[in-house]
């Protein structure tokens, strides 16, 4: 058996393309959406991540402010830059762009933002209103790893669902998604006793450590669907996620390679989300003027 492949690539490119269609109708409505992205210091991956977020902004018909400052910043600064986005109505969405400098409190800048401007999913409403299974956003990866899911017609209702990786940015979010959509859900970590164990009984497993090749074929179950969201580097200095692709592949149903797999979801998702809160601003303010 060699297992289907997952492609972010081609799934990104036609869900980008409602994004287009979407941003477009609130364009002709006197609404052009708007994402402001925020990066503090000079992180090389965070450049890149910042550059890719704005160039699929203007790709996609979304308007995209960029503010970069030096890692001097102070917290008092940037928390009244995120106010003033907060006010600004031609804004929909805010990104700050993590990690921040030592002495800024990302825990307050998060908090700062305006959930319904908070098109990543981290603030405390957003996560909290996840768990109940109404979020007004949800955080970009996971989301993104449901519509891979959804675009397969691969059926979570009853099935067994392993996460790896308890983090508030991938792991949980990604645990309440699957038990929201009817899954068994475990979550494992570096404290797991025995992670094989859990492994070979899953239908689903989600690997989200950054770890490489803590998946490895004798750890999955035939014809199971592998996805992973990690992002390391080999010895060659080449791309690579937490799972062993080359042998996993010849035991999984569907599996995602890396790079291509889930990592053009998450900035195509952050898309979906502005415009979602767009749709909402829109929304609230034509009804104000009837």
């Amino acid at each position: 058996m060699t297992a289907q492949l997952i492609d972010g690539i081609a799934l990104s490119k036609t869900l980008r393309a409602e994004v287009a269609t979407r941003a477009a109708a609130l364009a002709a409505r006197g609404h052009k959406p708007g994402l402001a992205v925020v990066l503090v210091g000079d992180n090389p991956a965070s450049e890149v991540y910042v550059r890719n977020k704005v160039k699929a902004c203007e790709d996609n018909g979304i308007h995209s402010s960029y503010d970069r400052y030096p890692a001097t910043l102070s917290e008092a600064e940037l928390l009244a830059r995120i106010d003033e986005l907060n006010r600004d109505p031609q804004i929909h969405g805010i990104l700050v762009q993590l990690p921040l400098p030592p002495h800024i409190d990302s825990h307050k800048v998060i908090e700062a933002i305006a959930p319904e401007k908070d098109v990543d999913g981290f603030h405390i409403a957003n996560a909290g209103a996840l768990l109940t299974g109404k979020p007004l956003f949800r955080p970009c990866t996971p989301y993104g790893v449901m519509k891979m899911f959804e675009a397969h017609g691969i059926e979570l209702k009853g099935a067994n669902a392993v996460v790896i990786g308890r983090s508030n940015i991938v792991g949980k979010p990604m645990a309440l998604l699957l038990l929201e959509a009817g899954a068994t859900v475990t979550i494992c970590h570096s404290k797991t006793r025995d992670l094989a164990a859990h492994t070979r009984a899953a239908d689903v497993i989600v690997a989200a450590t950054g770890r490489r090749n803590i998946v490895t074929a004798d750890m999955v179950k035939p014809g199971a669907v592998v996805i992973d969201v990690g992002m390391n580097r080999d010895e060659a200095g080449k791309l690579c996620g937490d799972v062993d692709f080359a042998a996993v592949r010849d035991v999984a149903g569907f599996i995602t390679p890396v790079p291509g797999g889930v990592g053009p979801m998450t900035i195509t998702m952050l898309l979906v989300n502005t415009i979602e809160a767009a749709e909402r601003m829109a929304a609230s303010a034509e009804a104000k003027r009837v």
